[in-house]
């Protein structure tokens, strides 16, 4: 599975990249992930960004 990188790497104050949703700690280890942690971690991003899309209107713009 391709890394979910959009190219749009900005941390917010969680520590959870603005662009894709993962958090600090998933991109650093995402190269040693295996394939099914990678499937349950891109699930958990799909979550946050839309949990944050309700909290702050705007503030991600998912242009994929």
């Amino acid at each position: 599975m391709k890394s979910p990188c959009v190219r749009q790497c900005t941390l917010n104050e969680n520590d959870m990249c603005l662009g894709c949703g993962r958090m600090l700690g998933e991109i650093t280890s995402w190269v040693s992930f295996s394939e099914q942690k990678r499937a349950d971690v891109m699930t958990q991003c799909q979550n946050r960004l839309q949990a944050l899309k309700t909290w702050k209107p705007g503030l991600v713009d998912q242009k994929k």
